[in-house]
């Protein structure tokens, strides 16, 4: 057969593949490597970094990345969550490639970047699957790992538990999907450079819907005798000052992720007979938050709280648009 004889008949099986969807290197479809229900129990925090400079952005072109961000980050909400337990399952099957234990569970505020040179990814699993695909999973428990170098797992495997090893702030799993080397979003594999909201989902679809964008989330309410702090939040110890009708004062709190510049969050209290007690309007924010904390309340009255049920409501609003809300009670017996 001549060369351009060869050619055409090598262009036309291309085609062909093509037409048919065959590959040789099919991506995985991935379960959820996370054993919590996303928006309740568990939140994106960020996504892979789609910008090539030193700027970032999400695949949506939102603010949920920084910098060189390199997999996606499922936070827990407190310590609290951790220290009880959440599993790190497999995303797919596969075989366990390499993995590392043994590094502390402590927050890199508290411990310094310095200390854990080296080993940024902390207690670690590495997976690879078909086809050039490979699964990494940060940050796990020390002494949780459930497999090791060689061992076959299946999906939704548990293999670990969340930690706060390596370069972390909170208790959270950074997972990453890379093909051949390079780091592919599963939120927008195949996407177009610059694009916004392009390419596909990897992840199964039945979790398609719950992973859908959410460029703002709440990830804590509740109620206090006190100003709570972003420490107090963390480690889950504001349900210590839950109120109760003999206490001094009544404050709502909430902790929102994903916040934007220019975003108005407002917070107002209202008393069981529905008078509005407080309605607390903080001013615009400067710039993107990744998180940010909000709490108004009111003291006991003189003649003390009112019986039943008070009524917290949880406004951002982002261009005279309400954009996120969140409705939460306690009630005073």
């Amino acid at each position: 057969m001549a060369f351009r004889d060869r050619l055409r008949a090598a262009s036309l099986a291309l085609l062909l593949a093509g037409a048919t969807g065959a590959s040789a290197d099919e991506p995985p479809r991935l379960e959820l490597p996370i054993a919590c229900e996303i928006g309740q129990s568990c939140f994106v925090q960020n996504y892979v970094d789609a910008d090539p400079g030193p700027a970032s952005r999400d695949h949506q072109c939102g603010s949920l990345s920084y910098d060189d961000h390199n997999g996606t980050d499922f936070r827990l909400p407190t310590m609290a969550a951790q220290r009880a337990g959440v599993d790190v399952l497999a995303a797919a099957p596969g075989r366990v490639l390499r993995r590392r234990d043994g590094v502390a569970d402590v927050s890199v505020n508290e411990i310094g970047r310095a200390a854990v040179k080296g080993s940024e990814c902390g207690n670690a699993v590495v997976i690879e699957h078909a086809d050039g695909w490979e699964t990494q999973y940060c940050h796990m428990a020390r002494g949780s790992l459930r497999v090791d170098v060689g061992d076959r797992v299946e999906a939704r495997q548990p293999i670990g538990r969340v930690g706060l090893s390596g370069l972390t702030e909170y208790p959270h799993l950074h997972f990453i999907l890379r093909h051949r080397g390079r780091i592919v979003d599963p939120f927008a594999h195949e996407a177009p450079p610059n694009a916004c909201g392009a390419g596909h989902m990897l992840w199964q679809p039945a979790l398609q819907a719950g992973l859908a964008y959410q460029p703002r989330a709440v990830l804590n309410t509740g109620f206090a005798t006190a100003p709570v702090t972003m420490a107090t939040l963390e480690a889950g110890d504001a349900g210590q000052q839950q109120p109760t009708g003999d206490s001094p004062a009544l404050l709502a709190y909430v902790r929102g992720i994903g916040l934007r510049a220019g975003d108005i969050q407002s917070l107002a209290l209202t008393a069981p007979s529905g008078k509005v007690l407080t309605d607390h309007r903080a001013k615009p924010l400067e710039r993107n938050q990744a998180q940010n904390l909000v709490f108004a309340g009111v003291k006991r009255p003189a003649a003390g709280w009112e019986r039943g049920v008070y009524q917290a409501r949880y406004q951002v609003l982002s261009e005279g648009k309400v954009v996120l809300e969140r409705r939460f009670d306690i009630d005073l017996r």
